[in-house]
């Protein structure tokens, strides 16, 4: 029984730290497809790991000489990604989670003039949850206040089974309010970074994930 529920990569030297080092290197961060396959292969790696969490059934496989005994996973899973920034990551896992059900979310941080901002969602198509392993992805966790106030819409599609929270980056301060919030979610991420800035950014962080993967966006 895993009683962990923090998973931090860069714990443990791997290549998942080269890969990193890659995102967050302003001399590199220029080639966009470079920045969205490291977060592709980020969300492999997490996708491998989860794997180890899920439930497992045996089956048997036909090969050209006899029959083979094997575990495969058994877990019904949901992939869901907050809109635009965790596209990569949400296909890395889904390289590995093929035959998972997909859940989509539009939401952008509307910031006021007085240095502090509200989390909008505009849009949300999701099946079922209903005793469902949910997967929720978003590269960057700096409040927690988008994934808290999608897992707060999400309640209304059913009650899932287990709740794993994936990003590239996780500031101290959103580790805590999730954990405060969701207990038992485990949350993976790349690395963990202690600092937010006044505006809630996390340093030294990467950046704005969004825009590195697809260009930047207009500001309002």
């Amino acid at each position: 029984m895993h009683t962990n529920y923090i998973h931090n990569l860069s714990e443990t030297p791997s290549v998942a730290n080269y890969f990193l080092s890659q995102l967050r290197n302003v001399h590199t961060q220029g080639n966009r497809f470079l920045f969205r396959k490291n977060v592709e292969r980020l969300g492999n790696i997490m996708a491998y790991e989860i794997s180890k969490f899920l439930e497992f059934k045996q089956v048997d496989v036909e090969t050209p000489l006899g029959i083979a005994n094997m575990s495969v996973p058994a877990s019904d899973l949901v992939l869901c990604t907050i809109l635009r920034a965790g596209l990569p990551l949400h296909y890395g896992l889904l390289e590995y989670f093929d035959q998972a059900d997909n859940a989509f979310i539009a939401a952008y941080r509307k910031n006021h003039k007085d240095g502090t901002f509200e989390i909008n969602l505009e849009y949300i198509t999701c099946p079922d949850l209903n005793n469902r392993v949910l997967v929720l992805v978003d590269p960057m966790l700096a409040t927690g206040a988008s994934i808290i106030k999608t897992l707060d819409y999400l309640s209304e599609y059913g009650k899932f089974s287990q709740l794993h929270i994936v990003s590239v980056l996780a500031s101290s301060y959103g580790i805590k309010q999730l954990q405060r919030l969701y207990p038992k979610a485990h949350i993976w991420m790349a690395a963990e970074d202690e600092e937010l800035t006044a505006k809630s950014y996390i340093v030294p962080g990467l950046g704005d994930a969004g825009d590195l993967s697809f260009g930047r966006k207009r500001q309002e």
